[in-house]
């Protein structure tokens, strides 16, 4: 008999499901900033109880930090991101269906890790080519997009008289045509989702321990940790300081929120031609200081909305860039550790700042959160120009 010959699909079906697993991620996490308050009910907690959810997700996110570009190169990338989808789910499942909080609380590390694995992946994938900064533009559009999504998604349902529970169902339906593509990738082994060149387990663990004593993953790990906390604490907490503590409409304040993840997604769709004309630096300093000018305003005039899109605008570049920059400012062998070390840390960002600021909320008032972003906005200021003094850029 004659072997049957396999022929792999098209690459552009590998980088839409790579795409669609950042949309996937961002529905996960966005959706929540609107189904917040019902979760408060449900449960009967507080702004400060509430947050074990968020803390939960830390160890997750922590050992995904630590073993994505080892398990990338011992299982490959599609199976990780096979393995990542198949814990999102399951978590999301398990929120839907769940009475007991405790629980809820738990499974948060399932869907921390699986989170953290796809971000960490992907991100390291696209940031090997240097030829385009669109393509690394046009991912976090992705996640934008979905970013939008689930905000929108959960608005309209909850609108609709539909409970919580039956809209992490919906999520849940969206993160599982994701584990069915990624079934489908591993079964053609697509070469899209294949991750650099192979190394030894044993030198993939001396990358990473390398990597973490270089000041510029650290310092770069700490400002995406600073953004991604500020990213998120928008997107979890402006829906409840807008309808709780501005008495802004239900709907006006869900779709509001839907406005600035469209900021943020139309500020990604335009990056590489900004970045173009820019440069990738003086992209940061602006984006920097339009989005202090965005949360000044959100802060002291408390009645209007635009400052939302603005803000979300102003962000859309920083992550990305940062992101890009990194295979021009450390060895080459060490750009899988240190960018999954940089995305897990940042999703660590996203967890413990809004714990924080959901704490300060509860022992001061909600109006605290929206004055708290504007510090965070000037580290992020300081991290950067630290950057650009100590990190020359290299060429690859």
């Amino acid at each position: 008999m004659k072997p049957i010959k396999r022929h792999s699909a098209p690459t552009w079906i590998g980088v839409a499901l790579a795409f669609y697993a950042f949309i996937a991620i961002a529905v996960a996490e966005s959706g929540l900033g609107v189904l917040l308050p019902s979760i408060l009910a449900t449960y009967n907690l507080t702004t400060a109880t509430v947050t074990a959810l968020f803390f939960s997700q830390i160890s997750g996110y922590v050992v995904a930090a630590l073993t994505s570009s080892l398990l990338s190169h011992r299982i490959g990338l599609a199976r990780m991101i096979l393995l990542a989808a198949v814990s999102i789910t399951s978590a999301l499942c398990i929120y839907a269906a769940t009475p007991y909080w405790t629980v809820m609380v738990i499974t948060g590390t399932l869907l921390g890790l699986g989170i953290g694995l796809v971000d960490a992946g992907i991100n390291t994938y696209m940031a090997h080519n240097q030829r385009s900064a669109n393509l690394m533009g046009l991912l976090h559009a992705f996640y934008g997009i979905g970013a939008l999504s689930g905000p929108a998604i959960a608005t309209t349902l909850l609108t609709m008289g539909v409970s919580w529970r039956s809209v992490y169902w919906v999520f849940a339906g969206i993160v599982g045509l994701l584990v069915i593509g990624m079934l489908w990738v591993v079964s053609q082994a697509h070469p899209i989702m294949h991750s650099s060149a192979p190394i030894s387990d044993q030198s993939a663990v001396t990358n990473l321990r390398l990597a973490l004593q270089e000041p510029i993953v650290l310092v770069a790990g700490l400002l995406l940790l600073v953004y991604v906390g500020t990213e998120v604490s928008l997107g979890n907490w402006a829906y409840t300081v807008q309808t709780m503590s501005r008495n802004t409409p239900v709907a006006v304040a869900g779709y509001s929120i839907t406005a600035y993840w469209f900021g943020l997604t139309l500020g990604r769709l335009s990056m590489g031609q900004l970045m173009k004309q820019m440069g990738a630096i003086r992209l940061i300093n602006s984006s920097l200081t339009l989005l202090t000018v965005g949360l000044l305003i959100w802060w002291l005039f408390p009645n209007q909305l635009w400052s939302l899109p603005l803000i979300g605008f102003s962000l859309a570049a920083i992550f990305p860039t940062t992101i890009w920059l990194m295979p021009r400012r450390v060895p080459s062998a060490f750009v899988p550790a240190a960018i999954g070390f940089l995305t897990s840390v940042g999703s660590i960002g996203a967890v413990s700042i809004p714990t924080t600021v959901g704490w300060l909320a509860n022992q001061i008032s909600l109006e605290v959160i929206p004055m708290f972003m504007v510090p965070l906005a000037v580290v992020m200021l300081i991290l950067h120009r630290w950057l650009v003094n100590h990190a020359p850029l290299r060429e690859v």
